[in-house]
């Protein structure tokens, strides 16, 4: 049975369905395509809404979410034992499954993304934190290692090449040698799977990294010279008190933030705040106000989602989320304004709850406030919208006011001002 898979092939969550398709022998093909053309098109929303990929075409009908389809891989043929060899095995591997998903790879993301520079550098702050995060990853993998040499009983695993896949990139690109060496039982596995012919047939030979990689430094601005200022003729001082210190200490310099440099802009964020707020719980004509003055070159909207929905399924927890996620964006306030929602079934009883939403930034990416100051922003896909066009005005317009959204009832929404 020949499957089609839609990703990238060297992307890790692709991988991982790649090299359990080898384990269980199916065919699986993988057609090239054009990102941000392809995936937006009526006949791919139709596989996924969500416009992302992996998404494997199945013969009785499409599957996203990339531990998902992995595991739907590695049923088609149970003795190949990827799931493990009774229920508590099963359990371990799922077990395993999340801890990559939940504990490894949003660190080793904001890592990756911070050396690619996708998110800001200048502030090292979550990049220390991200490798804080992966070392304690690393850590319990080792400790496992010690005295285990697969995940999951004694042969690869779905969970083995699902952690493998997702430190792959950490080995290559971004672990120095000695961090290599700090974790020898987490080294030995990897070198252990790495080495599998399955895994090697779709991963190739494995070259690990010689230095950790640095993130690119941002070019330093040119320096303002200051114009000459005139001379105003001195009092008299008085005299200082005998026991005076001579030397003249400096005032403390407040930080520059980069976003109060920018070109002024000919929309006033705080003025666009009062229109939209003038009536509660938000006008409601405010996008047809906003429009004709909104400065597309000063500022810039994004969509973002949640990225691990399926594990919204209480109503009260979902709402403290979104909560809480306001709450810790009070650095952005001067520089942005949005909304976050929660959607889901009539009842508001039934998970899962799906949370998104809009946000506006002041300059042409997301705000180093928020992604410095607001922890959970790295829990979220950010997409930016064209809002030059009718489709993203919609679509930030449905994200502030619509009762549904893609077919389902908005249960709470929390707005930033």
């Amino acid at each position: 049975m020949a499957l089609t898979l839609w990703g990238f092939p060297a992307a890790f969550k692709t991988q991982k369905t790649l090299i359990a398709a080898k384990y269980v022998g199916v065919e699986i093909k993988t057609p090239s395509f054009e990102f941000g053309v392809f995936n937006k098109t009526p006949e791919f929303l139709a596989k996924n809404p969500n416009g992302k990929v992996p998404v494997l075409d199945t013969e009785n009908g499409s599957i996203y979410e990339s531990n998902a389809i992995a595991r739907y891989v590695a049923r088609l043929r149970p003795d190949a034992g990827l799931l493990g060899a009774s229920f508590y095995e099963n359990a371990l591997v799922d077990q395993w499954i999340d801890f990559s998903t939940n504990e490894l790879e949003p660190a080793r993301g904001v890592w990756a993304y911070t050396i690619m520079g996708a998110l800001p550098s200048q502030n090292p702050k979550p990049l220390q934190e991200a490798k804080k995060d992966v070392e304690k990853a690393l850590s319990i993998l080792d400790a496992h290692f010690l005295h285990n040499t697969f995940l999951v009983g004694n042969q690869v695993t779905l969970a083995d090449i699902a952690v493998f896949c997702a430190l792959m990139e950490g080995y290559t690109k971004l672990f120095s040698p000695a961090l290599q060496k700090k974790f020898a039982n987490v080294l030995r596995w990897f070198n252990t799977v790495a080495n599998q012919p399955n895994v090697a047939a779709v991963v190739g030979k494995i070259t690990f990294a010689t230095a950790e990689a640095q993130a690119a430094k941002p070019a330093a601005a040119p320096k303002k010279e200051a114009a000459p200022k005139e001379e105003k003729p001195k009092a008299a001082a008085a005299p200082k008190p005998a026991d005076d210190d001579d030397d003249e200490k400096p005032a403390a310099s407040k930080k520059a933030n980069p976003l109060d440099e920018l070109p002024p802009s000919s929309m006033v964020l705080d003025s666009v705040k009062k229109l939209a707020f003038s009536q509660r719980p938000i006008l409601p004509d405010f996008f047809e106000q906003l429009w004709p003055q909104y400065d597309n070159a000063g500022y810039t909207w994004f969509i973002f989602n949640y990225k691990y929905n399926e594990d919204n399924t209480v109503y009260f927890k979902t709402g403290n989320l979104i909560g809480g996620f306001v709450q810790r964006s009070d650095a952005a306030r001067k520089h942005s304004m949005g909304v976050i929602n929660v959607r889901g079934n009539e009842d508001e009883e039934t998970g899962p709850f799906k949370v998104s939403g809009a946000w506006l930034f002041r300059g042409p990416g997301i705000s180093a406030e928020m992604i410095e100051e607001n922890p959970d922003s790295e829990y979220y896909d950010w997409v930016k919208v064209d809002v030059t066009t009718p489709e993203g005005k919609q679509q930030i317009k449905d994200q502030f006011l619509a009762e549904r959204l893609e077919g389902e009832k908005v249960l709470d929404r929390r707005y930033f001002k």
